[in-house]
């Protein structure tokens, strides 16, 4: 069982890998190709399914999605645990402040939308991940959206054991991620759990939302793109397609590397 201890190290570390290791602005754009695709599909779905007006985009980076949204005409607001972020935020003209997706500051129905594009897969206990869920459900408005990722363990469990001898008994470790979604030791990331689609749903149901549907965001070239480089545009516009028909297929959708629940709160 995951105990306070593992998610206070758990917490540090996105301090430490977020703060100065790893710059959050630069995979959505130019890191790979996989991370334009990414910011693309997700703002598809994001729009396909938000309505229109305050949107809180909860654990939102350095900012990408919440200053695209303000382009599009929403009114966004965004919270981040980590300084950096709020600060790259901030640069971008986004109203940004720290916060934690456990315990928001906001008045009850304060919201259209909530985003939630990266706490959920930092926080390692499912107690913490549907606290965090009934807090959006809880700012927005009946009847307003929730959205909210998760990291595809199927994904995870394949960077971990593809190209390599498979070890006879499996490792325990291997076991423990593919069976119930356990990061492993020693990853730089500091994952907290990895989803399967229909896991990611249950959760969502449990903060008492109502589920529309959970869709692969990237699809299975994402991470072809993640590891090419240079593409040309005509890979990029097969990846897209790609990742647009499979993205509601139950085992494919699987096989993206973000899964992306949709649901909103009772009316």
């Amino acid at each position: 069982m995951t105990t306070i201890t593992d998610q206070d190290d758990i917490d540090a570390r996105i301090q430490t890998y977020y703060g100065e290791l790893f710059d959050e602005h630069i995979r959505l754009t130019t890191r790979s190709a996989q991370g334009p695709l990414e910011f693309q599909r997700t703002q598809e779905i994001i729009r396909a399914h938000a309505p229109e007006g305050r949107v809180l985009d909860i654990g939102g980076g350095a900012g990408i999605h919440s200053r695209a949204l303000m382009d599009a005409g929403y009114r966004v607001e965004m919270i981040d645990p980590v300084p950096r972020h709020v600060d790259r935020a901030r640069e971008a003209g986004v109203a940004a402040s720290l916060g934690d997706a456990r315990e928001l500051g906001f008045d009850d129905d304060s919201f259209d939308t909530a985003i939630l594009l990266g706490p959920l897969y930092h926080l390692a206990s499912r107690a913490d991940r549907v606290t965090a869920l009934r807090e959006a459900a809880r700012v927005v408005r009946p009847g307003g959206a929730v959205l909210a990722a998760g990291l595809s363990r199927y994904v995870a469990f394949g960077a971990t054991s593809l190209g390599r001898p498979v070890p006879s008994p499996m490792p325990g470790e291997w076991a423990a991620l593919i069976a119930d979604g356990t990061p492993g030791s020693g990853l730089r990331f500091p994952a907290g759990h990895f989803h399967t689609a229909e896991e990611l749903q249950a959760e969502v149901e449990d903060a008492g939302l109502l589920v529309h549907g959970v869709f692969g965001v990237e699809g299975p070239a994402g991470l072809y793109l993640e590891q090419a480089g240079a593409v040309s545009d005509e890979i990029r516009h097969a990846a897209l397609m790609l990742a647009r028909a499979a993205s509601s297929m139950e085992g494919i959708r699987d096989q993206s590397a973000h899964l992306l629940a949709v649901a909103h709160v009772p009316s």
